[in-house]
């Protein structure tokens, strides 16, 4: 992948690198990415379910599912690179960086789900979980963007990157002014869901 090759191109050769995986990489990426697939369905579905019983969200709330979306197609691409061609670069710190980040960005979204229940408790978690993903992700940019400047590192990835940040800030920054605005409409659909015999 060069410049000399148009974009589109080096996406393509990028994608095709998921041929390349083995076992252990197929079952790190349905992981991975099969976790935030389910958090996306799970959100969606749920304000969905709201959406069409008059439920009173408001419109920042559908922030939430397309962060999230733009999230999950930013690191169903990006992952390919990291289990193939970066995976030896990774082992250098870069991994460590990962999993301190996921760490925080998923423990982020449980503390914002016992917000609903527990405010007064859960509040100061999730802020300094939130910053904390926010700050590791980060350090993880820095360490990619060095990467790319000694051409360790390729445009695909690097603009992957740009939506994973972009995608993650969008859907926990709406969901903390959702719960930060008392989480209208959410008692409004946990009714309805009960009514229905979903919960």
């Amino acid at each position: 992948m060069t410049q000399q090759t148009s974009f589109w191109q080096d996406t393509r050769e990028y994608a095709n690198q998921i041929w390349q995986f083995n076992k252990i990489d197929w079952q790190v990426y349905f992981a991975w990415v099969g976790l935030m697939l389910g958090l996306l369905f799970s959100v969606t579905a749920f304000i969905l379910v709201g959406h069409f019983n008059n439920a009173n969200f408001p419109p920042y709330v559908w922030n939430v599912p397309i962060g999230t979306l733009i999230f999950v197609g930013a690191i169903a691409f990006d992952t390919i690179g990291h289990r193939t061609t970066y995976k030896e670069y990774l082992k250098k710190g870069e991994s460590l960086v990962h999993h301190i980040t996921i760490f925080a960005g998923v423990t982020s979204v449980l503390a914002l789900c016992l917000c609903y229940s527990y405010p007064d408790f859960f509040k100061i978690p999730a802020i300094s979980l939130i910053a904390l993903s926010i700050f590791y992700s980060m350090i993880d940019e820095a360490l990619h963007w060095h990467r790319y400047l000694n051409q360790k590192s390729d445009r695909v990835e690097m603009w992957s990157h740009f939506f994973i940040f972009l995608g993650h800030t969008i859907m926990v920054l709406a969901w903390y002014h959702w719960f930060d605005q008392g989480y209208p409409g959410v008692k409004e659909t946990l009714i309805t869901m009960q009514r229905l015999g979903l919960i």
